[in-house]
């Protein structure tokens, strides 16, 4: 699959990160636990998944299990960290970062709180905000 043919998918994956006390244990991951995916191919895919509170991207089929790195990491570094698990030498490289770009964007978008605009505060800013926009409100 070529980059433009890359389609994000949006799943509704709950996190189930297992919590006692200060310790937290993996999810039971597999390749239909994921919250956003990119399908390279009919086999594989880069998955982006709620784990430890973040969300973790990797790939869907993996030879080392549990190889991932949360959102916040940069493009290149997720992308060395998992390409062993590849799997498939004809899905190129920059497909793999480009499926990587596209589930990091939709998880910082569905982790990053909106930013008061005009349009919701002109009547009356959010409580602790000053609009970008107009200006209105106090941070």
């Amino acid at each position: 699959m070529s980059a433009p043919d890359l389609i994000l998918e949006t799943g509704s994956q709950q996190d189930n990160t297992a919590q006692a006390g200060p310790v937290m244990i993996t999810p039971p991951i597999n390749d239909d636990y994921w919250a956003w995916r990119v399908k390279l191919s009919d086999a594989q895919a880069i998955v982006g998944f709620p784990k430890f509170m973040t969300i973790g991207i990797g790939f869907a089929q993996e030879e080392d299990w549990n190889t991932n790195l949360p959102y916040t990491c940069e493009t290149e570094e997720i992308f060395r960290h998992i390409a062993h698990n590849k799997g498939d030498d004809s899905i190129s490289d920059d497909a793999c970062r480009t499926a990587i770009d596209m589930v990091r964007a939709a998880a910082r978008a569905a982790l990053t709180p909106p930013e008061p605009s005009c349009a919701t505060c002109e009547d009356s800013p959010p409580r602790g905000f000053t609009c970008n926009s107009c200006g209105r409100g106090a941070a």
